[in-house]
């Protein structure tokens, strides 16, 4: 979990304030006396630590705890040079393993718990006076004063997370802040001057950082190294050299510079920025071997809740838009722009107006909160369908929509609405349909692009209902859905009901792909390559359940009625239908914390699991690492008649 800058320090009583560690953020998964400590970027800090490791080791607990490894100078303060010195060298330091979180604790995953019992829960099992292992403690709410004396103490600043904060895996959140002290930052080193006089190797390193995703030159440096960082630094250098400048705008300097690829993070001490955003007197302090450039590309800094209560919304530096007056308000301009890419719609702004697939799109209310806990924006939720379009528009395009509408986010009312007759824009694609209850005619809107599927987030619906089949084949579905509903039952249970469903198709050999719904259950799909009618779906879908049911009846249900399957699972084979919808692989749902119906691995099913672990916060590096797991749903169907006669030999040995 990654936190946020903000640019003061604040007092919020629904906050915990702790000590900024200065040293290299650790993971360490313990199993026993199994110990495997690892940095931000996955590298093993085993071997350089080997001191931590004994010490977790004799802890003897099975968990996975976060937090920072340091070394303490005479004063009992963090000295970073110290622990770079020890790390490359293997020298003396008094080193300590400041933990501040736990993700897992005997066999469950505790990151869904509010950070407020997650800290009660380490405070009790962390082995008391030991030297090495330590807990960070917190105050509540007064985080002005603390910062002071932070700062007194030479400290590098403090930490801000709110007390009902969950742990959000792997993305930079705003419910944990960090309160830096405004002379120190982290700079990327993007090149080096040829060294003058007597000194040898280069003579400063060129800085820069990031503002937004744009990397800007922001000083250079050639104070604070000594002859060994020099040549160390140098040797580093080497393997990074390019003929190009990293930065759009090439940079004045005065000496002959080479220029390397912006890899390399390092500490920069400073005394104030110039006006035009360049550092005075940087003295480099070290290099920062635990982060990665990648990860400094749009931090950026907002305003610290204390004054976010002044105002409905957080808005962004780098997203306060152009303003036009209207009389005596102001209010924020449309934003005009003709690419769908990065983050075009802003918090800040009113409305923006965008050209996609040639069509002009107006997005609108961009500010409002669709979830008021998160403090989760309309442009966020647009963003995000933005980002996610390559992985989720295979299962939206060419299929009619059920469009769920929730016009003022999840706190307030919604409606479906279905037929869209004269209620869309002309560009808009629509299907007709005629119910076969009542002969009523509709007109389903039908996702045909990026430009419809953000139309139809711009409408209001957070999530995204596609038939499962396609306009040119529309009564034959492209896969067989199992949808696994419970009903107040744990998801360690909804777990259980998933890998017997997995057994059984495993038995037939039906190939099969798993995902959350994003709510409470998950959702199995079987493809079909649209080979097949609706009806020989849903025969599929109730023979698979019956065998499952068989096996599992204590706790799953074949009963629609959840009156009548009270504290049961019950295994849906009736999604299998025209018209029927379920959440589309990678939709959002209206639900709190902004999860997403997320394909896994059947391997990630395991006791522990929550549908919570994947949200608007996590998927999108989820996706950058997995890639689309889902894909095979819309590769080769299976054989029917084949699969038929092996199901029906199971289900004759089952009733035996």
């Amino acid at each position: 979990m990654l936190a946020t800058l903000v640019d003061k320090a604040f007092d919020n009583p629904e906050w915990f304030f702790e000590i900024k560690w200065d040293g290299y953020r650790a993971i360490a998964n313990l199993q026993g006396d199994k110990v495997d400590i690892r940095s931000r970027n996955n590298l093993s800090f085993n071997a350089k630590f080997k001191e931590i490791v004994e010490a977790l080791q004799d802890w003897n607990i099975n968990a996975v705890v976060d937090g920072e490894i340091v070394a303490m100078d005479e004063e009992g303060h963090p000295n970073f040079q110290q622990l770079q010195g020890f790390a490359k060298d293997g020298g003396s330091a008094n080193l300590a393993y400041y933990v501040f979180d736990i993700l897992w604790y005997e066999g469950k995953n505790v990151t869904s718990l509010p950070l407020v019992t997650r800290k009660k829960i380490l405070e009790n099992i962390c082995p008391p006076g030991n030297t090495i292992i330590r807990y960070s403690d917190h105050i509540v709410g007064e985080g002005k004063k603390f910062f002071k004396l932070a700062l007194s103490k030479g400290l590098e600043g403090l930490m801000a997370k709110k007390m009902d904060s969950e742990y959000v895996l792997g993305f930079r959140t705003k419910s944990w802040l960090k309160i830096k002290n405004n002379q120190v930052l982290e700079a990327i080193i993007c090149g080096f001057t040829e060294p003058r006089q007597s000194r040898k190797f280069f003579g400063a390193v060129i800085l820069g950082k990031y503002f937004g995703k744009e990397l800007k030159y922001i000083g250079h440096s050639g104070s604070g190294f000594d002859d060994k960082s020099l040549k160390d630094l140098h040797k580093k250098f080497q393997s990074l050299i390019t003929k190009n400048s990293p930065f759009k705008s090439v940079p004045h300097t005065n000496a002959p510079v080479t220029w390397i690829k912006p890899k390399l993070v390092c500490d920069v001490k400073y005394s104030e920025w110039t006006s035009d955003k360049i550092l005075r007197h940087p003295i480099f302090m070290g290099l920062r071997e635990d982060k990665s450039a990648e990860g400094e590309k749009d931090v950026t800094i907002v305003r610290p809740p204390a004054e976010e209560s002044k105002k409905k919304e957080v808005m962004k530096t780098k997203a306060i838009p152009a303003k036009r007056k209207t009389g005596s308000d102001e209010e924020p301009a449309t934003q005009k722009t003709k690419t769908g890419k990065g983050d075009p719609f802003q918090s800040g702004q009113k409305d923006v107006q965008l050209t996609v697939e040639g069509k002009e799109l107006k997005f609108t209310n961009l500010s409002k909160i669709y979830w008021p806990k998160e403090r989760i924006t309309k442009g966020d939720m647009l963003n995000y369908y933005e980002q996610v379009m390559p992985f989720i528009l295979p299962y939206m395009k060419d299929r009619p929509q059920s469009l769920n509408r929730h016009p003022n986010g999840i706190a307030g009312p919604n409606f479906y609405q279905k037929n869209v007759e004269g209620k869309v824009a002309d560009w808009i694609v629509t299907h007709p349909y005629t119910s076969e209850s009542d002969g009523e005619k509709k007109q389903f809107l039908v996702c045909t692009g990026a430009a419809s599927l953000l139309y139809i987030a711009n409408l209001g619906c957070i999530e995204m209902n596609p038939w499962h089949s396609r306009i040119d084949s529309p009564d034959n579905p492209d896969w067989c859905v199992i949808d696994l509903d419970p009903d107040g039952n744990p998801f360690d249970q909804v777990i259980e009901a998933a890998l017997t469903v997995k057994k059984v198709l495993d038995e037939v050999d039906i190939p099969a792909y798993c995902k959350t719904s994003g709510a409470t259950g998950m959702h199995i799909y079987i493809p079909l390559a649209a080979a097949y009618s609706y009806d020989q779906s849903r025969m599929l879908a109730e023979l698979i359940v019956q065998i499952c049911h068989h096996r599992i009846s204590t706790f799953t249900s074949l009963e629609r009625n959840p009156a009548k399957r009270k504290k049961k699972i019950y295994l849906d084979y009736l999604q299998n239908r025209s018209i029927q919808t379920i959440a589309a692989p990678y939709s959002l749902r209206p639900k709190p914390g902004a999860t997403v119906s997320t394909p896994l691995h059947w391997e990630e099913l395991k006791k522990g699991l929550t549908p919570a672990l994947f949200s608007i916060n996590t998927i999108l590096p989820r996706l950058k690492k997995e890639g689309d797991l889902f894909k095979p749903v819309l590769g080769k169907g299976i054989n029917l008649s084949q699969k038929l006669k092996k199901i029906n030999e199971l289900l004759e040995a089952e009733s035996h």
